[in-house]
């Protein structure tokens, strides 16, 4: 049975940690080759050999997505390895920001550094990936963005205007890239399981005085189908985006969330 993305070749920045691994593992059990971005080698090194053992190919590149200078060279090396093609881009690299924070406590620096990796972390990608797609007229551009690029989150006003304007981003590069026969989708996960969940709920206990348990059913009791999102229900997603099952669809937010945005 024919894997409905064999052979092609995928980019995911963010990769290794959190959701982006399971979305590497995701495209790569159905058949694409990945090029793997984050600022950590080894976790991208180890991610590759699980990669390899499902029979497809990896490459592991550290790279800064604020930098133009590292996503210049991920890009290039990524064409270097696989034939000069390129045809899906995942832009996942993410950082959280202050918690808790409201925004006349929020420094100037952190601000920064949020709208550095989530926004500018996503630009870049796809203006150095975007020339090849549309050369080969062909390509699926995926923005994990967030639920709280859909709604006001108090108390984050970093990471939600950084949310918000990937939003804007990929809509707008949807109409640009569109005649190319590029899509262009965000996939907008509510709170995901694991790691930077448990980190979200520590931060929020500490600064409200709650334990970590009452502020994780917070959070679940505001979801329909109460129960939290996995990895695994965010890379089905993002699957669907990097397929032809979507060739129709782009400028989209698709929504990963238990339905808290409801």
């Amino acid at each position: 049975m024919t894997r409905i993305l064999e052979d092609r070749i995928a980019l995911v920045t963010g990769a290794a940690k959190g959701m982006a691994h399971e979305i590497c593992l995701t495209l790569a059990r159905e058949g694409a080759h990945l090029a793997l971005a984050a600022r950590e080698r080894g976790p991208l090194e180890a991610l590759a050999r699980e990669i390899e053992t499902l029979g497809r190919r990896a490459l592991a590149q550290p790279t800064d997505v604020s930098d133009e200078a590292s996503v210049q060279a991920l890009v290039a090396r990524t064409l270097a390895t696989f034939g000069g093609r390129i045809d899906i881009l995942v832009n996942a690299a993410g950082v959280t920001g202050p918690v808790e924070t409201p925004v006349w406590q929020i420094k100037a620096e952190d601000w920064d550094h949020v709208l550095a990796v989530n926004l500018k972390g996503t630009f870049l990608p796809t203006k150095h990936v975007l020339p090849t797609m549309i050369a080969q007229r062909y390509g699926k551009i995926v923005n994990i963005s967030g639920t709280s690029g859909l709604r006001g989150y108090k108390h984050r006003a970093a990471y939600s205007s950084s949310k918000w304007a990937l939003r804007g981003f990929t809509r707008t590069v949807a109409l640009e890239v569109g005649p190319h026969n590029v899509n262009v989708n965000a996939v907008h996960p509510g709170i995901v399981d694991g790691d930077r969940m448990d980190r979200l709920c520590r931060d929020k206990a500490r600064a409200r005085g709650w334990t970590e348990a009452q502020v994780r059913d917070e959070y679940v009791q505001e979801m329909a189908l109460r129960r939290v999102t996995t990895a695994d229900d965010v890379a089905r997603a993002v699957l669907f985006l990097a397929s032809d099952a979507s060739r129709n669809m782009t400028g989209q937010s698709v929504t990963v969330d238990g339905g808290w945005d409801v």
